[in-house]
């Protein structure tokens, strides 16, 4: 007769169970919003090509162009001289879309299956990416086209981002939850340099490609995420993590330690066998979110963190191409240097974060770095190719770091807050607010800078500036309970070493 398994076998072949299913939500929703991130990017590379001085250009011998068009090389209507405007409003459209459809994203993504919601907003994606190449082969030249692929791609682009941070909140408790979603959260780099790179390919031949491609690839995902996306732990018997359990946890329990005990497991899985629709916790009203502590902070410190990012993200190429007279494809290829730093910035932020437990503090200091950052990358970033590379890294890591680090475990944290008594239901809307407020800094940013643009560079860099001494400004609060926090802690700490030292 065999002999039941020993206790540590058994934790060993549930942990390992446990971590491959973890690993594979992670991997999973990385190349989700990889994709997502990849589709927006290619309209940064293209503004290049879409205006661009005709006359370093040879003008073929088959165009019906007048002798003295100088606008001959350019995609009307791009080729006025507001063309900076229409640029923007094309950007605008896309972001005031998402942040407007992101507030409404999160009240559906809570009452959704994600699988479902994730695969449509994919498919959408990819069509509505695709559509906007499409006119380069269809020969459209009114605005109006274009602006409207934006709005609507824009619209079917919030499924992605609580739908991700839902699935990987619902996979992983607090435990190093900074560091593992900072690493995850590099997916928005990833996704932006893979973005410019399948753009750079096509954007001096055929342009429509530098979407269409993307587009089709973002599609593949979405297939790929409706046969393989586990939104539960439960759905598969894995150990769901801390805000899952029923209570009697410690805040700072690491939920992977729960499979320590088979007693727990074996409580826990009964739990799971008898789930009722009665039992399963009603999802939060939007002003109950915002009552969470740290939402609105937080929130509000994103839309001006998410302003300065997505100027970046949205204009450096055409700043690296108008100052330091690079080509359209060498401009697209070097902007992938600042986004190279947003993936270092995210994993330090959320390493330091873990560390130290100061979310506000981290994110503060990166800001107060950033801002002088910025300010020498203008003066003097163009000034050689090696300065160029290490400010743009600096700059990336600096800007990108606290966005990271407050759309990912700042999110993660806030949704499952202590004071929502375990309901996991709250983090899709929650990171809907924080995301959405955040995306009208990412609108304001790139409409500004196409508006302040024509009057010199510099300017758009002191709007960046000023933003992000607002958003630093904005977490003086927080920043202030965190060292509160530390200093009990260390008053305690030496309150116990004393008694240790000298007992009575």
């Amino acid at each position: 007769m065999r002999s039941a398994l020993a206790p540590g076998v058994w934790f060993l072949r549930t942990f390992s169970r446990d971590s491959w299913f973890r690993g594979f939500i992670l991997l999973l929703t990385f190349f989700i919003y990889t994709c997502y991130h990849m589709s927006r990017k290619p309209i940064s590379v293209v503004k290049s090509r879409l205006h661009q001085n005709c006359s370093e250009l040879i003008k073929p011998t088959n165009d019906s162009h007048s002798i003295n068009d100088t606008t001959w090389c350019d995609w009307a209507p791009f080729d006025r001289n507001n063309y900076k405007e229409l640029l923007g409003a094309v950007d605008n459209a896309f972001l005031v879309a998402y942040a407007i459809g992101m507030f409404i994203s999160g009240i559906f993504g809570e009452r959704l299956p994600l699988r479902y919601y994730l695969s449509a907003g994919m498919l959408l994606s990819g069509l509505f990416t695709s559509l906007f190449g499409l006119g380069y082969f269809w020969n459209i030249h009114m605005l109006w086209y274009f602006v409207l692929i934006q709005i609507c791609n824009g619209l079917v682009q919030t499924t992605g981002w609580p739908s991700v941070v839902t699935c990987v909140g619902n996979w992983f408790g607090k435990g190093k939850r900074g560091l593992i979603m900072g690493i995850w959260n590099s997916h928005t780099s990833v996704g932006n340099i893979l973005g410019s790179l399948i753009a750079g390919v096509w954007v001096n031949e055929q342009w429509g490609l530098s979407f269409v491609v993307p587009g089709i690839i973002t599609a593949a995902m979405g297939i790929l995420t409706f046969l393989f996306l586990i939104e539960y732990p439960e759905d598969v018997d894995c150990t769901p993590p801390q805000h899952h359990t029923s209570g009697g946890l410690e805040e700072n329990q690491d939920p992977e330690d729960l499979g320590n005990s088979p007693k727990e497991s074996s409580l826990e899985s009964a739990a799971r066998g008898s789930k009722e629709p009665s039992a399963q916790p009603a999802a939060i009203s939007f002003l109950g979110a915002l009552r969470i502590p740290g939402v609105v902070e937080f929130s509000l410190c994103l839309l001006f963190a998410k302003l300065v990012s997505y100027t970046f993200l949205y204009w450096l190429p055409l700043y690296i191409f108008n100052v330091a007279h690079f080509s359209a494809k060498e401009a697209g290829d070097l902007s992938t240097l600042f986004d190279v730093g947003g993936i270092i910035g995210g994993i330090m932020a959320g390493l330091i974060s873990d560390y130290t437990n100061g979310r506000a503090t981290t994110c503060c200091v990166m800001l107060i770095l950033a801002a002088p950052m910025m300010f020498l990358y203008n003066s003097v970033g163009q000034k050689g190719i090696t300065n160029s590379v290490v400010m743009l890294i600096i700059c990336g890591a600096l800007v990108n770091g606290p966005y990271a680090l407050i759309t990912t475990a700042v999110s993660a944290d806030l949704g499952t807050h202590q004071s929502l008594k375990g309901n996991a239901k709250a983090l899709s809307t929650v990171t809907a607010i924080i995301d959405g407020t955040g995306s009208i800094g990412a609108a304001l940013g790139p409409l500004l800078a196409g508006l302040i643009s024509p009057t010199g560079w510099n300017n758009v860099f002191y709007m960046l500036i000023s933003a992000d001494i607002l958003a630093c400004l904005l977490l003086c609060r927080l920043v202030y309970k965190e060292i509160l926090a530390w200093k009990s802690f260390l008053n305690r700490d030496r309150g116990s070493s004393l008694a240790l030292t000298h007992p009575r």
